[in-house]
């Protein structure tokens, strides 16, 4: 049994990015499908501006967005301070903001979470 985080830190924004968000949604696609393992996928910084991207039915990642979105969540002031908090909120995706804001990767590893970022 493994638990993981995996945080998405990569904005939309040049084809290194999508290589980033494609890495990390496969990633924590291994690791929703594998029995016993436990995954925290956290959109964080820039990252937040997937959302409304991967959210988007016509978006090429969308299906592989789908297989592990109820393991996602948002930074709170992330999604806010890149203007895509509503959107993120009309998603119905958990927010985060344990530590000032934002989610608490001191938590995560304290849980025992390897932490991954993309």
């Amino acid at each position: 049994m493994t638990n993981a985080a995996i945080i998405l830190l990569a904005g939309t924004d040049g084809h290194d990015s999508l290589g980033r968000v494609v890495n990390a949604l496969e990633a924590a696609k291994e690791f929703a499908e594998a029995d016993g393992d436990e995954l925290e996928l956290i959109f964080d910084g820039a990252g937040t501006t997937w959302v409304p991207e991967l959210e988007d039915e016509d978006h090429d990642l969308h299906e592989l967005y789908q297989s592990v979105r109820e393991n996602a969540a948002v930074c709170e002031y992330c999604s806010g301070a890149f203007g895509v908090g509503d959107v993120v909120d009309d998603s119905g995706l958990v927010t985060l903001d344990d530590h000032d804001g934002h989610p608490s990767v001191r938590t995560l590893v304290d849980d025992g979470y390897e932490v991954i970022t993309f």
